[in-house]
């Protein structure tokens, strides 16, 4: 499970934001084809604040939906795997335009 690794980089970085402060909330970014397991983050979370700055923070978690751009046609559409094909012409060939993203989008500290 590769979300426990994640959880404790996200940690740290978070402790590193905070400079000492106690951390009352975090809020990741996570883009439905980043291959992160939202729920598998939420799981981990106690477990890596434990005796950390973040002990006892709240988790909030913003999906963010996949989007690509069509590089046949230029159509933007909603996609769930790197591999849908376009809906307007049917082309495979696309550009991510959201949905990759994992990141820390806001602390909020004492």
């Amino acid at each position: 499970m590769h979300e426990m690794s994640i959880t404790q980089s996200v940690v740290e970085i978070c402790e590193k934001s905070a400079g000492g402060r106690r951390v009352l909330a975090v809020t990741l970014e996570i883009g439905d084809l980043s291959g992160v397991v939202p729920d598998a983050i939420e799981f981990c979370f106690e477990a890596c604040t434990r005796d950390t700055l973040l002990e006892g923070a709240r988790l909030v978690i913003e999906r963010v939906p996949g989007r690509g751009e069509c590089t046949s046609c230029g159509k933007e559409f909603p996609v769930r795997g790197y591999f849908d094909p376009c809906p307007a012409c049917g082309a495979y060939g696309m550009r991510v335009v959201s949905g990759e993203e994992l990141r820390v989008k806001e602390l909020e500290v004492e």
